[in-house]
């Protein structure tokens, strides 16, 4: 295949340029529509307790956790007699709008939970039906009425609802930015690397097309599986980042091949043998890597998966198919030029840096091997104190509506109303002959230390007794044969002590079958399902990653040091996420984030997912050439040194423009976002500095000719299965190479 896509190059560019161009631009229009197919929401297990709490709670009793919050604010007062009727008209507003349901407040209630501490301000609660998208499209609509004055007050809306729409504007914003930050630059870097403006538009024309086939695709995929908006913010960088690192290694084959005195035909042949090889088995390694997030039951990361697939797969055929028909289309001096040919040639005959850097390491490798470990250890040692936890407003930044107004709810009640414990049981029979097992219910679970308040159907109860009797309201809390009762929390509802009352309330008996949901049940969900799927995508990542690392090389030793040393670089990278945004150092480097004390979540996957995947890629790079030759001289030492000398530059410079691909996203204002921002271009960096500069030639020196050994019946597995070539060089001596070869 690869020979025919060759021979299409050579003989008819331009047709290949042409087909290329009408798909490019069919998918691109196909993905027009993509983001009104997206979902914004994917981040809960539709399996869990909670989920069916949530359901129930739904279907049964039309009721749920407020995610509308009004925050109304009056120097007069809350109970000034004026503004208590202005505040008695607005609810009743709230109340008539479409979609809105189960709305209180302080005027309908007297509670003083929904009061400020120095009474000026008040609270609005309802809730939003429909599912997240429904939600944020009412809060969206919403935030236009009640935001400003309204019958004579000042308002402001908040809420979950709301609190998701600014998340995910701002991140898109966020996105946006960081692009137009990332192509100027790289053009720029294109240039310098290359010495042509010409050669540096190739990478950047594989990175477009690949960006807009994969919209289409990811249009196409939603017909078929519930895809979340997120993907867009991956597939977008990843692409940009892998189109160049691919077209990177392509075109710097193709100039040291002419550099050694090919015609231009023989060198897109050699080349396409060698990097289109390893570009294929790249994307495929990739792919198995980032496909392992399948496993996880989240949309989300399906849908992140799904996206660095796809992403992967067509920037590899990007790039064989436009990648070497522009390069005969253009012609090798206005791609390369003399100067640019005379450079390629220069270095190509003389020992370079990371020839000479790998010499270095070999001469002294256990010295530097213990003082790079030492080092990364070091740097990894935070990571033994990372938390996660489930996003809040907290990850917005302060001039976000809903980051205010949560805020001011936090310092200025004494509420937690947003952020209940609902136990929903069922088969209770006809709830009203059952007051007595409610009411005993009720006070027993009122006397956990975390809990403020139960209300239930009997009434409201805190510290073991009865403290409000029932009302008219109190009978949201039932229908035919099942009740729900509602726990206010005093504690942090991400925090230990929340989930541990989600553990007990569980465990402990109680007079009828029970499902217990809410905020605090879903993070207690959320982390119970990541801690029985997550071992089992780690364990695909690592054996999809042995098998085919084994499939390239024919070793059993390889493959595991570079799994080892791509978990070491992670380790390092989660220390430095713990350091900075976990315990809230380096602001004045990275920008000004609300310190939680954790991680979101989200982070600490996506990084292990695309990190691991990327340094697979580079390993793939690196020991192909290594491989390629060791098989030609059968000299572990030389090997090595020449393998990173014809590899160490080209993923260095793929490494730092990937890892630009990403730090524009350092400037969100996102916390999570940032946190990708931070956590990829590092582990991108360390990998292909110290591991690939340091540890890599240090482990292959001590290891020598073992690096190379397998047992027999693997032997011939390889043998069978491996990825190696017959034909041989276009030099006079005749040389077995390999097929997954790059330089």
């Amino acid at each position: 295949m690869l020979n025919r896509i060759a021979d299409l190059a050579i003989n008819r560019p331009k047709r290949v340029l042409l087909i290329t161009l009408i798909a490019a631009l069919a998918f691109a229009a196909l993905g027009a529509g993509l983001t009104s197919r997206l979902t914004l929401g994917g981040y809960e297990s539709p399996s869990t307790e909670s989920a069916r709490a949530a359901e129930a709670l739904e279907d049964r009793f039309e009721q749920g956790p407020p995610n509308l919050v009004i925050l109304v604010e009056d120097a007069r007062g809350v109970d000034a007699p004026e503004v208590a009727a202005a505040g008695a008209r607005l609810t009743k507003q709230v109340a008539a709008e479409e979609g809105v349901s189960d709305v209180v407040s302080y005027w309908t209630t007297e509670s003083s939970a929904l009061r400020g501490k120095d009474k000026k301000q008040a609270l609005v609660l309802g809730r939003i039906a429909g599912d997240f998208d429904a939600v944020q499209d009412r809060a969206k609509e919403l935030k236009k009425t009640y935001s400003g004055t309204s019958h004579g007050l000042k308002v402001k809306l908040g809420g979950a609802g709301l609190m998701w729409l600014e998340n995910l504007e701002t991140a898109a914003d966020d996105s946006l930015k960081a692009e137009a930050f990332f192509l100027p630059v790289v053009l720029v870097l294109l240039v310098l690397i290359f010495g042509s403006f010409l050669a540096a538009l190739l990478p950047l024309a594989v990175a477009i097309s690949t960006t807009l086939v994969v919209t289409g695709l990811l249009f196409v995929i939603t017909f078929f599986v519930e895809t979340a908006d997120m993907v867009t913010i991956v597939a977008t960088f990843l692409g940009l980042g892998l189109a160049i690192d691919y077209s990177l290694l392509f075109i710097t084959r193709y100039r040291e091949e002419l550099a050694d005195g090919a015609a231009v035909p023989d060198a897109i042949r050699t080349t396409m043998r060698t990097v289109g090889r390893t570009v294929i088995f790249s994307a495929t390694t990739l792919a198995v890597a980032l496909g392992s997030m399948l496993v996880l039951p989240f949309t989300v990361f399906h849908s992140l998966a799904i996206g660095a697939v796809l992403t992967g797969l067509t920037a590899a055929a990007a790039t064989l198919l436009l990648v070497p028909a522009l390069l005969v289309w253009m012609g090798p001096d206005r791609v390369v030029g003399r100067r640019g040919r005379k450079r390629t040639a220069a270095r190509a005959d003389s020992e370079g840096f990371w020839h000479k850097l790998a010499m270095f390491v070999m001469r002294r490798p256990v010295p530097l091997l213990l003082a790079v470990l030492a080092f990364m250890t070091f740097l990894a040692s935070p990571a033994l104190d990372m938390k996660v936890r489930l996003p809040d407003e907290q990850i917005l930044p302060p001039t976000a509506q809903s980051a205010q107004v949560a805020s001011a709810v936090r310092d200025k009640f004494d509420n937690r109303e947003q952020d209940t414990l609902q136990v929903v049981a069922s088969g209770v029979g006809n709830p009203t002959t059952r007051t007595s097992d409610i009411d005993q219910y009720a006070k027993r679970l009122s006397q956990y230390e975390a809990v403020a308040r139960v209300d239930a159907l009997t009434g409201g109860y805190s510290d073991g007794r009865k403290v409000v009797e029932p009302d008219p309201t109190s009978k949201r809390f039932a229908t035919d044969g099942d009740t729900y009762l509602s726990l206010v929390l005093d504690v942090d509802p991400y925090g230990d002590e929340a989930a541990q009352l989600v553990r007990t309330v569980r465990d402990a008996s109680a007079p009828f079958e029970i499902t217990v949901g809410g905020t605090p049940a879903v993070s207690v969900d959320t982390f119970d399902v990541l801690g029985d799927r997550l071992p089992i995508a780690l364990a695909i990542l690592g054996i999809g990653s042995f098998i085919l690392l084994f499939l390239l090389t024919g070793s059993v030793l390889l493959p595991i040091k570079a799994i080892l040393l791509s978990a070491l670089s992670l380790s390092a990278t989660f220390g430095a996420l713990v350091y900075i945004l976990q315990e809230g150092h380096l602001q004045w480097l990275v920008g000004d984030f609300v310190v939680t004390g954790a991680l979101t979540w989200l982070v600490p996957i996506v990084v292990i997912a695309i990190a691991f995947a990327l340094s697979l890629d580079y390993a793939v790079f690196i020991l192909s050439r290594i491989t390629e030759e060791y098989r030609r001289t059968g000299r572990n030492e030389e090997a090595v040194a020449v393998g990173l000398e014809r590899t160490g530059r080209v993923v260095t410079y793929a490494a730092l423009l990937l890892a630009l691909a990403f730090v524009g996203l350092t400037f969100s204002s996102i916390s999570y976002v940032k946190g990708l921002g931070i956590g990829l271009p590092l582990a991108v960096l360390l990998d292909a500095t110290l591991v690939r500069g340091v540890l890599v030639p240090a482990f292959m020196r001590l290891l020598g000719n073992a690096n190379w050994w397998a047992p027999a019946p693997l032997k011939r597995i390889h043998d069978r299965f491996g990825i190696s070539e017959s034909d041989t060089t276009t030099t006079d001596e005749k040389k077995p190479v390999m097929a997954g070869t790059n330089s």
